[in-house]
Formats: structure tokens, C-alpha cells, sequence
């Protein structure tokens, strides 16, 4: 749901229309948000197979699975307002055959830390490095613990990767950016400074503002709103239901409101991701779809002349994973084999 926008603050914007519209098809205004009574958490089930481990590191609490043997594979879900490790599923079910695939819940997500803090790049760059940690530690007498290892991102988390493959080259192999953001036709001209993103402080204090804060987050993550914003993802009606299903279980979670506002706001864009993404020396590979509202790459071009970055169209969504499993991930293995 409401995967990266690719259009600055008009796509921002288009999402909080999108919270209007959840709430307009719902027939309920802020005053009936406002006393709203808050359902009981449902359970949330362990997303992926294997073992759920937690460490506490940069980033706070940071829950993670494992399963497989074979060369270390990190897999990093989107950012949205019901993101969790679910959405990496069809790759780590299927990687798992071949590598010892790690997958976390990124914080506020999941069953990682939810806490009331700043959610910001800053934190979740902190996050992939605490994961580069646990892998470490993970390989124990296996193999070297510093080697670089093979790591996938989907949508806007693509630039936390891309930000700690920037700052530590060696500790990445190869790269899998799934859809990401920062190649609309309006990247170009983002050229900010380190650390300047395209946060709405306004827009932020107006979503967690009492009375109304939890009822409308409780709006924006109904079952209709899910469905409406996956589908605008996948660019058709042909949502993975196990998705929305899980979506909806992870957003009901106590705390599971701040990460997502901070998305809504801006503050987890960055305005210097051409910067970060033309440092990039590693392999990299761009699979994305072509429809739905995340299919504009036409900012793109510069890496024509990069031997080192490979675009990859998919007839599908944002989420190619989903809806072309196995031809996903045949192209996943082949680019990882070299």
C-alpha cells in the first residue's frame, strides 16, 4: 500500500487525498474518528518461515527471519503504512533453497521497535547496517564475516540501501532495487544537501494531533483503503489477498501509526539520492513494472552510461515478485550468479 511516491509532494499529496477518500467511502469525518473506540490488536502471525530473531542496535529493536544455507541474501520491504517483511515472501520462500536469506521488519513495522520517535533515513540506513551486523554474526566460523554480501530492496527502501552501499561499498556485493524511487522524471533537478529530505513538518503535527490521530490512521488502514492503495500498486484489481490480509493484521498493531505518518509527511525522502545512487560502483540490478501509479523511470537515462546499473521492465505492478514469481526469481538467480 501506497508504495514510494515518485512524484515529490504532488504524489504526497495525492496520498492524503487518498486518506480523504478512505474516510469519504467510510461515511465518517474527523468527529467520529474522534471517538472511535480503538478494536483490540488482532495477532499477528510470524510473516516468513524459518527463525525470528531480534537484536538491539543503531536502530533500536529490530526484528528479523532467517531460514536456508548457502552465500547471505538480504531482503528489505517497502516503506507504506502497512509495510512488513510479507512483502518479500515469494523471494525468500523461493531463495531460501540456495541461500541463507535474511528478511526484517524495518522499524515501526512489524514486530520491530513501533515506538513514538523520529522516523527518518537517518534510522533506516541505521537498520540496514545493524542487519549487515546480525549476518555477521550469523556466519560465526562459516566463511569471513566481513565479506560483502548480496542485498534487495523494494521501493523507497531502495535509497536506504543505495545510502549505506554509498557509505560502505565493500561490505555489498550486489545490489536488487525492486521499483524504486528516484527515477521519475523529476530527479534530476533533486539535488539537495546530505540529510535535507521533503518533510511536511505541518503536515505530521495535523496527522498526530489528538483527538484524531488514532481514528484516522484507524481510516487509512481499513480493509477498503488497503485494497484501494494495493491496487493502485499493482496497477489492477488482481491483489494478492494473503497481502492485504497480513497488511491489515500489522497495521492494527499498537504504534503502528508513527512510521507511516512520517512517510505520509515527507520526512523519509531524502533530496539527494541522484547524489547517493551516482556513487554506486556494485552490480546493480532495477527490475520494475510498468503499471499502476509507480511506473515512471523516465529519469533514468544517466545510467545509460553506468556499465555497472541494468533496468529490467516487467509487464506488472510495482511488485513483480508477486505477480511473476518464478520468472522473478529465475532473473534474481541469474543476475546473483554473475
Amino acid at each position: 500500500m501506497m508504495h514510494g511516491a515518485q512524484s515529490g509532494r504532488r504524489g504526497l499529496l495525492r496520498q492524503v487525498a487518498g486518506v480523504s477518500l478512505a474516510m469519504a467511502s467510510g461515511g465518517l469525518g474527523l468527529a467520529a474518528c474522534a471517538t472511535r473506540p480503538i478494536d483490540t490488536a488482532p495477532t499477528l502471525p510470524h510473516a516468513l518461515s524459518g527463525e525470528r530473531r531480534q537484536i538491539n542496535g543503531r536502530a533500536g529493536r529490530l526484528s528479523y527471519y532467517v531460514d536456508g544455507e548457502g552465500p547471505p541474501l538480504l531482503l528489505i520491504h517497502s516503506i507504506n503504512a502497512t509495510a512488513s517483511a510479507f512483502e518479500v515472501q515469494p523471494i525468500y520462500r523461493d531463495l531460501v533453497r540456495d541461500h541463507r536469506v535474511f528478511a526484517p521488519d524495518l522499524p515501526g513495522f512489524g514486530f520491530s521497535d513501533r515506538s513514538d520517535r523520529r522516523y527518518d533515513p537517518a534510522l533506516f540506513t541505521a537498520a540496514v547496517f545493524d542487519m549487515l551486523d546480525a549476518i555477521a554474526a550469523d556466519r560465526g566460523t562459516d566463511g569471513p564475516i566481513d565479506a560483502p554480501i548480496d542485498s534487495l530492496a523494494i521501493s523507497l527502501s531502495s535509497e536506504f540501501l543505495a545510502r549505506a552501499a554509498s557509505a560502505e561499498p565493500t561490505r555489498f556485493r550486489r545490489l536488487v532495487l525492486v521499483t524504486p524511487t528516484g527515477f521519475d522524471k523529476r530527479s534530476s533537478n533533486r539535488r539537495g544537501a546530505p540529510g535535507e529530505t521533503r518533510e511536511m513538518s505541518w503536515l505530521y503535527n495535523f496527522f498526530e494531533r489528538p483527538p484524531w490521530r488514532q481514528g484516522l490512521f484507524d481510516l487509512l488502514v481499513s480493509r477498503r483503503s488497503i485494497r484501494y492503495f494495493l491496487e493502485r500498486t499493482f496497477g489492477s484489481d488482481n491483489v494478492d489477498q494473503a497481502l492485504i490480509d497480513y497488511a491489515y493484521k500489522s497495521a492494527h498493531q499498537p504504534g503502528a501509526r508513527h512510521a507511516p505518518y512520517a512517510f505520509v509527511s515527507g520526512a523519509l525522502f531524502s533530496t539527494d539520492m541522484r547524489d547517493v545512487y551516482e556513487k554506486l560502483t556494485m552490480p546493480i540490478w532495477v527490475p520494475h513494472g510498468t503499471r499502476g501509479d509507480f511506473k515512471d523511470f523516465s529519469g533514468a537515462d544517466w545510467t545509460r552510461d553506468r556499465a555497472n546499473w541494468r533496468f529490467e521492465a516487467f509487464p506488472t505492478g510495482a511488485l513483480p515478485h508477486f505477480e511473476m514469481p518464478d520468472v522473478f526469481n529465475d532473473a534474481l538467480r541469474g543476475f546473483l550468479a554473475g
